[in-house]
């Protein structure tokens, strides 16, 4: 069918699979922009009168609306459109870019369990979607299971409309729509459902399988059964803890009776794993081992990360992006206070006479395709502090003004955790020029304790110019206490409407260089893109500070590198938030037991390294790509 174009629109690409039931195509919808590719599924139900292809025709329409209302979930392929042509019929869905995870689950390659507990939360929140919808899956497997390429999350694919269609034909006397045969994959398919009785709790019992086989490397027809029970023994060959083994042992009951009825009970369970739901976006991604840090994918351990193919660059005239604008009459500039704090340290070299120094700059702006458009000169105050050793800690001026937070409704790829979109008004402060680095965190961790210990060599990349990473909110909050003590201003950690204000540098866009990010400027994976950017470089590690262009304000490595910590407790929206840039430490939706990171890191996808982009972990978290840089107040009274 290589180059058929189908309903006058899609043109058919490349055949992708079928069977009994019917052939799947990739193709082209030729009345598009850009042609964009989509799947086409060519259904085959077997009829033999006029009467046949009626009932057959009156199921395809019910699934296909099924299908639609399914489709409304992320996880879930859109249904672009559904028709009939030769007395055949065609179902056109949304193609998702991503490899299906037969590619992860290998013999060679078993999972952890916090791993394994991420893949299922995942899934079974697709999955309870759909059951909610009283939709059976009927065949979870690793084949139907896509994991996005953008976003490292798992779509749910291949929901068998067909094989409905196909089976209600069989059953049109009785005019049954129900299933009555046995449709699945054996191995994943319990004895019910292969009874053509299947249940919600089939797909419970499909998935189950499926974290097991991940778990032990064993493929379903190859774990043995309890001869007198008929359960599935497996644990013999994993390593897991007794309640996530009875949370499976109870997904993959022989009896359909005691498994959870239905994913959003399984969904429960797995969840009551989690302390107080701790597994955050961040963490899933990487225990699902899509990122390096500790976990290695097998997919991802086979592919060579290159740089993207060169760009042509477009010069225009120079356009300085608007810088935010402050309330009439308010002086923006920040200044140093030159009084000393009570709790500074006799004899330390403190803020008194601190003077402003100014450096020069270019701030970049790319368009959608991550070329760059504008380079613009310009300058920004700071000040310094020598740490000892040659260390020197650089501050620069943020002015006070007001901006939008959070992301738009039409932002690409946003989160609900980051509206409702709201002005706020943020006072003058002044800001790290750079994530704190190693040396300068050395220096730090060798001054007198305030409240806890310090390791002073923490980060697992090692580089006296590197971030330091590994370190956990706790840790760097006391770096600031200790910080304070030594110079005499009140360092800390930036509220997250101050980090994000300063992120964005007076720019609307989802980053502070434009609609898209490349490697070229900035360190993340670059195995993914944003909008219409370009793959880029995937560097496995933190690079040293300031290796990239800086946003208008002067501040480098907003966006990726390593997370930064805020000083605020986590969120679910900006719901009741202030609108004074000041930290919000209670009410609303608060959960005292995360604390807020943002801008990206080295390992994690690109529109995770958006500027509205907000992420959280326990305070006494840290790894291999959590930093955080510090901030100070300093105006004039």
């Amino acid at each position: 069918m290589s180059g058929q174009i189908l309903a006058g629109r899609y043109k058919i690409v490349k055949y992708l699979g079928g069977g009994g039931f019917g052939q799947t195509f990739l193709a082209k919808d030729t009345q598009l922009p850009d042609n964009p590719v989509c799947v086409v599924k060519q259904l085959k139900p077997q009829y033999n009168d006029p009467s046949t292809l009626q009932i057959a025709r009156r199921l395809f329409d019910t699934e296909a609306r099924v299908l639609q209302k399914l489709g409304e979930h992320d996880q879930i392929p859109r249904l672009l459109a559904h028709f009939e042509e030769n007395q055949e019929f065609y179902l056109v869905q949304q193609f998702i870019d991503g490899d299906s995870l037969c590619e992860e689950i290998q013999p060679t390659c078993k999972w952890t369990e916090e791993r394994t507990v991420a893949f299922l939360l995942d899934v079974l929140t697709a999955l309870s979607y759909a059951h909610q919808q009283g939709v059976i899956h009927r065949d979870i497997k690793p084949a139907n299971l896509i994991r996005r390429r953008q976003d490292g999350k798992i779509v749910l694919i291949d929901f068998g409309a067909v094989k409905q269609v196909s089976t209600g034909v069989v059953n049109a006397q009785q005019s049954q729509t129900s299933l009555t045969v046995g449709i699945g994959t054996p191995g994943y398919m319990p004895s019910e459902q292969a009874k053509g009785k299947p249940q919600l709790s089939s797909d419970v019992y499909a998935l189950g399988i499926t974290a097991i086989q991940a778990l032990t490397g064993i493929p379903p027809e190859r774990l043995p059964e309890d001869p007198v029970t008929g359960e599935i023994l497996w644990r013999n060959w994993a390593q897991v803890s007794p309640n996530l083994a009875t949370i499976l042992d109870k997904m993959v009951r022989y009896d359909y009776r005691q498994r959870y009825s239905s994913a959003p009970q399984a969904l429960q369970a797995v969840s009551s794993l989690t302390k107080a739901n701790s597994l955050t976006r961040r963490q899933i991604v990487k225990l699902a081992g899509f990122a390096g840090g500790g976990f290695v994918a097998s997919v991802f351990a086979r592919q060579v990360f290159t740089s993207p193919p060169s760009s042509p660059i477009v010069k225009v005239s120079p356009s300085p992006p608007p810088l935010p604008q402050a309330e009439k009459g308010v002086d923006t500039s920040p200044t140093v206070d030159t009084s000393p704090s009570p709790n500074q340290e006799k004899g330390s070299s403190g803020g008194e006479g601190k003077t402003l120094q100014t450096f020069a700059f270019d701030a970049i702006t790319v368009d959608a395709q991550g070329r760059e458009i504008n380079r613009t000169r310009r300058q920004a105050e700071y000040f310094t502090h020598d740490l000892g050793g040659g260390v020197i800690l650089e501050m620069v001026s943020i002015p006070g003004g007001t901006f939008m937070m959070g992301s738009p409704q039409t932002e690409s790829m946003r989160d609900d955790d980051e509206g409702p979109q709201h002005l706020v008004t943020v006072q003058p402060f002044f800001m790290g020029k750079y994530a704190v680095t190693q040396a300068q965190w050395k220096v730090v961790a060798a001054l007198p304790k305030v409240n806890r210990d310090l390791n002073p060599d923490p980060s697992r990349f090692k580089g006296a110019n590197r971030p330091v990473e590994n370190v956990s909110w706790e840790d760097a909050t006391e770096f600031c206490a200790r910080l304070s003590k030594k110079t005499g201003l009140d360092y800390r950690l930036p509220s997250e409407a101050e980090w994000e204000y300063a992120c964005r540098a007076g720019t609307t866009t989802p980053f502070h260089f434009g609609e898209t990010i490349t490697t070229d400027l900035a360190n993340y994976n670059g195995n993914y893109t944003y909008a219409s950017g370009p793959k880029g470089k995937y560097r496995q590690e933190t690079t040293d500070v300031g290796s990239f262009p800086p946003n208008a304000f002067g501040l480098y490595d907003m966006h990726g590198n390593v997370w930064e910590w805020c000083a605020d407790p986590w969120h679910d929206n900006y719901a009741g938030a202030p609108v004074d840039g000041s930290v919000w430490s209670s009410g609303g939706n608060e959960d005292r037991q995360s604390r807020m990171l943002r801008g990206g890191s080295w390992y994690y996808y690109p529109r995770d390294c958006r500027a509205a982009l907000r992420n959280r972990s326990e305070p006494e978290f840290g790894d291999d790509d959590v930093g955080f840089r510090a901030v100070v107040s300093l105006l004039r009274t």
